[in-house]
């Protein structure tokens, strides 16, 4: 593994225990300058997760808790005449930083969740004919309990499909939750990232690095089939974008990086197909009734395709 990635994933590991496969995948997401969703039911962790990865990067971070009181103008920031000089100047919302964590983001109401598609696409604001643009490494993770619906709204498929991967996190194993009973025992295991493990110049040099990561011919058609699967087929109604296929070649290309190769293979896709196409298709009447969820119809989108020998790595 990558020691500059191991080096961050061995600090969230100070927080988060038995879920390195998740955190792996949280770190190719950021490494892709990717948005993540992070799906799971309350008290598995994925605040946790979250504030542990901006901790262990010097960089700012911003927390906001979506409910459906929250104005856009809490998002985006708002202008206003200062006091002194009579001149309008922009007061910074929630977005203005290296980390966003929207916490139950779909307790927002549309409107809200709409300011965001603007920071999470183009990483600018645009407030009264004024382009602010947003620091890099700007990554928004967003979380949402899929199991209460009272009082929530539906994400859009617009803004769904700019996240670049769903994750979650499960339950821990008995084993794992002895250890998180006895990390919580004295106080809040987050305290246990006393210092970042590195710098926001660091996460952009190696966000430089994974775009100079190799992919043959051959892992790109493999890609393209892929999604190109999902969009003449009778179990879906929605299939993959073109913004899909790019989000799964940049995740095949991060996790050849993670593991210390300058090529991606087809193993790459295979891993990180499921997480980075689930949230980007609506399956229709026949698919729901073929498969239980999105994340099964990948699976056999994938065991449908023909995986390309790497003859090539060049």
């Amino acid at each position: 593994m990558n020691p500059n990635v191991k080096k961050l994933a061995d600090s969230v590991g100070k927080v988060i225990v038995g879920k390195d496969d998740t955190v792996i995948r949280l770190i190719a997401a950021m490494l892709c300058e990717g948005h993540v969703l992070l799906e799971d039911v309350p008290g598995v962790g994925k605040t946790q997760l979250i504030t542990a990865l901006s901790r262990s990067i010097g960089g700012k971070f911003n927390r906001i808790q979506l409910t459906p009181d929250v104005m856009p103008s809490d998002i985006a920031g708002f202008t206003m005449v200062d006091a002194n000089s009579g001149e309008f100047v922009y007061r910074d919302g929630a977005v203005m930083c290296n980390f966003l964590l929207a916490d139950e983001i779909n307790r927002a109401s549309p409107k809200v969740q709409s300011a965001l598609l603007e920071a999470m696409e183009e990483r600018q604001i645009s407030l009264d004919g004024v382009t602010h643009k947003l620091p890099r490494p700007f990554l928004v993770m967003a979380t949402q309990n899929p199991v209460e619906t009272y009082g929530t709204y539906h994400l859009p498929e617009a803004q769904m499909d700019r996240f670049f991967m769903k994750l979650s996190m499960g339950y821990p194993d008995g084993d794992e939750e002895v250890k998180i009973l006895e990390r919580t025992e004295m106080h809040n295991p987050i305290l246990n990232i006393t210092e970042p493990a590195m710098t926001v110049d660091d996460v952009i040099a190696m966000q430089e690095e994974v775009r100079r990561v190799r992919v043959t011919d051959e892992v790109k058609k493999y890609i393209v089939s892929i999604v190109s699967s999902t969009r003449n087929d009778r179990n879906a109604v929605l299939g993959i974008s073109p913004r899909g296929s790019i989000a799964l070649y940049k995740a095949a290309k991060a996790f050849a990086y993670i593991y210390e190769r300058e090529y991606a293979t087809p193993d790459d896709v295979k891993k990180v197909a499921v997480n980075v196409l689930s949230h980007r298709i609506i399956l229709s009447p026949q698919g729901k009734t073929a498969f239980s969820s999105t994340e099964e119809y990948v699976e056999s989108v994938l065991r449908g395709c023909e995986v390309p020998s790497m003859s090539a790595k060049s």
